[in-house]
């Protein structure tokens, strides 16, 4: 598949802010600060590249037509964070930094705790330092556990079955007793279900490290023949094939969804917290995606019927209408679009931005 031409277009905005963005470099950070730029925001990432990398940044300055400020470092690092904040007229935060790998979790656990939550903090408290308290969070639909019914919407009851999960939750009770404690806090909870697809130029996506932990990075590599096949993980759930549903979105949508969530923080005179779900509403099942990416690529994906995994669960899908009213956002692109970006990405960068 050729390359796009791709061409942002820059808006005019109101008021221009300057955003640190902590894991900029990654997968939903890089998709993030794009739009961003794209809005007429500044933008400095801080990311310690665990599982990033610094190609992501010159392919966003390439697209962007703008020079990125890129700090190396990590939120452990509380010196560096004042630094950072002293030298900077940050207007807000959005923070996508953090461990994100469930199996990795379990075997790891004081691994997350201490970056997920431990970094958190450290963060939140030099914003507080320098009374900076526009705060977009990165949180997880993984918070809502095993869901007592579907779609599932914020009200729903929160709890997690691993340690990643713990660390996102704890992290919402941290921000919630903090915005309860000083009420000029401006927080928004955002709570991820499914990220897929990369950008439209094919030019930046999601990189893994190692075996894939989501499907689709996986069917993608499996497509390209880098893997020999597919693991589904159950074909007996009581869903139309037997296989697991989720409520994939697009990560361009996805990263939309900060902006809105960022413009409806700034226009509030006072403090907020809100809680809200990112997803399209609609549930596809493991095989209806190896078969959407079929049609996409024309790759044959081959897979195999595997027992279940501990932990998971049928379905899971979103209540998005709070986005929709609060926000005046919606998840846009297709099935197809998530394939077809998915599967240019890869083809164009068959080892993510490894040579």
């Amino acid at each position: 598949m050729p390359a796009l031409t791709f061409k942002l277009i820059h808006k005019e905005v109101d008021v221009q802010q300057h955003l640190l963005v902590t894991g900029g470099a990654g997968y939903i950070g890089s998709h993030t600060c794009l739009q961003l730029l794209a809005a007429g925001h500044r933008v400095t990432i801080l990311d310690n590249l665990s599982n990033s990398s610094k190609i992501a940044i010159k392919r966003m300055e390439n697209l962007s037509g703008q020079n990125i400020q890129f700090i190396q470092g990590d939120l452990r690092d509380q010196p560096l964070l004042d630094q950072l904040f002293a030298e900077n007229d940050f207007t807000g935060v959005m923070h996508f930094a953090g461990l994100k790998a469930v199996g990795e979790s379990v075997e790891q656990p004081l691994a997350y705790y201490e970056n997920n939550v431990a970094g958190t903090v450290n963060l939140l408290q030099a914003m507080e330092k320098n009374e900076v308290n526009t705060f977009v969070f990165s949180s997880s639909a993984t918070v809502y556990g095993e869901p007592e019914q579907l779609p599932i919407n914020e009200q729903a009851p929160r709890s997690a079955t691993n340690p990643y999960g713990q660390t996102k939750l704890m992290c919402e009770h941290i921000l919630q007793d903090l915005q309860q404690a000083n009420p000029q806090w401006r927080i928004a909870l955002l709570r991820y279900f499914n990220p897929v697809g990369a950008h439209s130029s094919g030019q930046i996506g999601e990189s893994p490290n190692g075996i894939p932990n989501n499907l689709m990075p996986f069917i993608s590599q499996v497509a390209t023949g880098k893997r020999a096949q597919l693991a589904v993980f159950g074909d007996d759930y009581n869903t139309p094939d037997g296989t697991g549903v989720r409520d994939y979105i697009h990560v361009e949508d996805l990263a939309a969804g900060h902006l809105a969530a960022l413009n409806f923080l700034s226009k509030q005179n006072g403090g907020v917290l809100e809680s809200i779900n990112l997803g399209t509403g609609q549930g596809i099942s493991v095989l209806d995606m190896v078969k959407a990416f079929e049609a996409a690529s024309g790759q044959k994906v081959p897979y195999s019927i595997n027992p279940r995994r501990a932990g998971d669960i049928a379905s899971c899908y979103a209540d998005a209408s709070k986005a929709q009213k609060l926000l005046g956002w919606a998840a846009n692109k297709s099935v197809k679009d998530m394939c077809e970006d998915s599967w240019r990405w890869q083809s164009l960068n068959p080892n993510g931005y490894e040579r």
